[in-house]
């Protein structure tokens, strides 16, 4: 394994399996924060004991503590060039704050990328597991043995009264993110998220675009996830976020009832028009490419389009990003040039698709 292997590879195992409601939600992630007990904190921290910090994960991976997960690469970030640094963000394996801090920071990637285990991004480390629809549980489960690996040889920054010690106060605490990546285009076509996102809000929760805080929600696919660590069990937070979740779903899941029963043919329409665009076009930008991709993928949910995979949408919205494009280019693209080859990666892969059909 390599570092070839995650940059060339579209779509993750993670990406690629079914999960419980994998019409709606495409993923489910934890993440965990935890510092070194007697190492300052990233955001105070010298050069020198940065890597420190770095040695010290290392030699941990060197010394097989991971070996219950398979093949485990460690990647130090300043050793990336820019573009790679982009397809790891792309495909969720990095923060973009970790690809920013390519300084004495790194990241251990788990074969089938599922486990990503980031070293001196805003904290010394970030246990992120992700796994396939609606499976928070199952991340959590999988994210506390992997912290319970590390803490058997790391003494970590806690308090009795506070929990995890964390650089930033938001996550202080159980040091717990949650979050689902969601598709909701039909709450968007009936303009009921306006409505919705204030709701989430009021409830400790936050929603974000598809790469997170400060990101487009692309292609109407959306990140939700807790904002309250301190106060609440992991399980609290968990359990509070499946609940509103499944509400979402159960909404989402009418909205679509609703359009397919009232606006038939016009969904159709949409449908069917934004699949000539992806399989015409010779120009198309990042965001006209995700609005057609979520059209098509609310297509096949929906029953209109029965000859393309429901993967289509999570390989396309990946494989068109700026940094796999370059990538699949060999080297730097112009904006116009990526929306060139953007449009022929798309013809080429339905016409694929619809080979295999």
């Amino acid at each position: 394994m390599n570092l070839e292997k995650f940059l060339n590879k579209a779509v993750s195992s993670w990406m690629s399996a079914e999960g419980p409601d994998s019409d709606i939600i495409l993923s489910s992630r934890i993440r965990l924060a935890r510092n070194f007990r007697k190492s300052k904190f990233p955001t105070l921290f010298s050069n020198e004991e940065a890597r420190e910090i770095i040695n010290q994960v290392k030699g941990l991976t060197d010394s097989n503590l991971f070996q219950s997960y398979g093949a485990m690469e460690f990647l130090e970030i300043e050793d990336l060039k820019s573009l790679q640094k982009r397809v790891l963000v792309e495909k969720h394996l990095i923060s973009p704050r970790l690809a920013e801090n390519a300084a004495h920071s790194a990241v251990i990637l788990s074969e089938n990328e599922d486990i990503s285990i980031m070293v001196n991004e805003e904290d010394h480390i970030r246990i992120q597991c992700l796994f396939p629809g609606l499976q928070i549980n199952e991340a959590l489960e999988s994210a506390n043995a992997i912290d319970d690996l590390l803490e058997e040889k790391v003494d970590y920054a806690f308090d009795e009264n506070l929990g995890y010690l964390t650089s930033c106060p938001t996550n202080v605490g159980t040091g717990l993110r949650a979050s689902v990546m969601v598709h909701l285009p039909a709450l968007i076509l009936t303009r009921q998220m306006n409505r919705i996102i204030p709701a989430i809000n009021q409830l400790g929760l936050v929603v974000r675009g598809i790469y997170g805080e400060g990101s487009e929600a692309l292609g109407n696919i959306f990140q939700i996830s807790n904002q309250i660590t301190l106060g609440k069990s992991e399980e609290d937070i968990v359990g509070d976020l499946t609940s509103v979740v499944q509400q979402i779903i159960a909404q989402e899941r009418s909205a679509r009832e609703a359009l397919v029963k009232t606006s038939n043919i016009q969904l159709e329409d949409r449908v069917f028009r934004s699949y000539g665009i992806l399989a015409n076009s010779r120009v198309i930008e990042t965001k006209e490419a995700a609005e057609c991709l979520s059209d098509v993928r609310l297509g096949i949910d929906t029953g209109y389009i029965k000859h393309l995979s429901k993967n289509i949408l999570n390989e396309l919205m990946i494989l068109t990003q700026p940094g796999f494009l370059q990538q699949y280019a060999g080297g730097p693209l112009r904006p116009a040039e990526r929306d060139i080859k953007r449009a022929t990666f798309i013809r080429e892969r339905l016409k694929l698709e619809e080979k295999d059909s």
